[in-house]
């Protein structure tokens, strides 16, 4: 059933989902292997943000970028994904699911390969933005390509679970190997993926179905034109503002940016088949699971960034150092995420998003108070803070998911999936190019020039708590009135 304005969902009760859609189904190989293509799409999108993390400096030094240049390879990518992730979810619901995955595989493939391939700044940042619309396709597509091939309840919890462990892998195996191959040449980090993507692009073709099940209507260019653009002038203006002042340029994109923000709410309203069905927002679990998506890739890719930075060019760490350091994260993230599910049909998506936020908050805290020593001791000042922020992923990732796509008809998952990945790649652009204009300014010599981008981090994340919070108040006076 889809959610409409006459057919309110009471979200603010206990979580009791119906008992026989919680009942297991057996698995036979036909569902493990979509299942298993669907999450090497996920996989090849965390591999991709943490060899690039990783890869940083070195791309800066190569090609002489400052900090404020090198935030666009990786803002470039976010916004190219998080601009385009709406259209993606529309385009897989009105063209197929299984069409748009494979062709915006090979779109990524190839974009990656080029990135690797050029010397030039504004050609490297290009090939991240075409890379990260292809991303834009392939995320929203493979996971509406889950939740309407397994059923609500457990089996798709479980789904999504094993689904996040994909992603754990991939940041994970990123990270290491993105250590390695930096050490030999940064390029290497582009290549990879290409290799990967032809294996992905092969098994996608032979397991996954092809469906005739459609949503009829047309799409929304001009939505799409408006949001995209409009936060592309946003971001340009919040990381430019800090370092030029408002100049004639500056003033304008941030005129830009308001105007066509405004507009795409405005047509929203008025087009027969919006891009974002904006009374989906009157249903307050959705609300609640994409500002949560905010909060959590929004300060996490500003502090990976952060933390490349600091560890590899004031430390003067080696890249394979800092990626061993960061690594205990995502094997955490890979160990409990298979069993997330159980803990979702057992605690509820609200209790799991408030316990993960609350993880991630102490994680940052901890980085803080502990990371500033020149010579730190990396079990008692910065482990502790990656295990938690490990633990934040492997118990909130899954959930916002679930929470932001339960009750959702099958016509619209791959907007409702666009919808939350989307808000997790607009908090990434957003908070890094606030970071970024906090942290500019030279070499740093000691962890005091990055604490503003620190605190910015932190911040956001106690809002996402918050923001989550507020689903467990009031929620006797919800449960007496039902």
């Amino acid at each position: 059933m889809t959610i409409t304005e006459t057919q309110p969902r009471t979200d603010d009760l206990p979580d009791t989902p119906d008992p026989e859609s919680h009942a297991p189904s057996r698995w036979g190989p036909k569902l493990w292997a979509v299942l298993f293509v669907a999450g090497l799409a996920m996989f090849l999108d965390a591999l991709d943000v943490s060899m690039v993390g990783v890869a940083l400096p070195s791309i800066g030094t190569e090609l002489g970028l400052e900090t404020s240049s090198l935030q666009w390879i990786v803002n470039g990518y976010i916004l190219g994904y998080g601009g385009l992730l709406l259209l993606g979810g529309r385009m897989a619901d009105l063209l197929g699911r299984r069409q748009v995955f494979l062709t915006a595989l090979v779109v990524f493939g190839i974009a990656s390969l080029v990135g690797g391939l050029v010397d030039n700044e504004g050609l490297l940042i290009a090939s991240r933005i075409v890379k990260g619309v292809a991303a834009a396709f392939t995320a929203p597509a493979a996971l509406s390509i889950i939740t309407t091939t397994f059923k609500e309840g457990h089996d798709r919890n479980k789904a999504l679970s094993i689904f996040t462990v994909f992603g754990a892998t991939g940041y994970a195996s990123g990270l290491i190997a993105s250590g390695l191959l930096t050490s030999v040449d940064w390029r290497l980090t582009f290549y990879v993926p290409t290799v990967v993507v032809a294996g992905v692009v092969i098994a996608a073709f032979v397991v996954v179905p092809k469906t005739t099940d459609r949503e009829r209507g047309s799409i929304d260019f001009a939505g799409t034109v408006t949001l995209t653009g409009g936060m592309l002038a946003a971001v340009y203006t919040i990381v430019t503002a800090p370092e030029t002042g408002f100049t004639p340029l500056v003033t304008a994109t941030a005129v830009l940016a308001v105007a066509l923000l405004t507009a795409f709410f405005i047509i929203e309203n008025k087009v027969a088949h919006p891009l974002v069905r904006l009374s989906i927002f009157k249903v307050k679990s959705i609300v609640r699971a994409n500002l949560a998506a905010l909060a959590i890739f929004g300060s996490y890719i500003s502090f990976q960034t952060i933390v490349s930075l600091y560890l590899q060019n004031t430390l003067q760490w080696e890249p394979i150092q800092m990626a061993l350091a960061l690594a205990p994260a995502g094997i955490i993230v890979a160990i409990l995420s298979p069993i997330a599910g159980k803990f979702i049909d057992r605690y509820g998506t609200k209790s799991m998003i408030i316990a993960a936020l609350a993880s991630f908050v102490l994680g940052y805290l901890w980085f803080i108070l502990r990371g500033g020593d020149a010579q730190p001791n990396y079990f008692a000042d910065y482990l502790p803070s990656f295990l938690l922020l490990g633990l934040g992923f492997a118990i909130g990732f899954s959930a916002v998911m679930v929470q932001a796509t339960e009750g959702i008809a099958d016509d619209e998952q791959g907007l409702a999936s666009g919808l939350v990945q989307t808000s997790g790649q607009i908090g990434g652009a957003v908070v890094l190019a606030v970071v970024t204009g906090l942290i500019s300014g030279g070499v740093a010599t000691n962890l005091d020039q990055y604490r503003p981008g620190l605190y910015m981090v932190t911040v956001v994340a106690i809002v996402g708590l918050l923001a989550s919070a507020t689903a467990l108040l009031g929620r006797r006076a919800a449960v007496e009135a039902a």
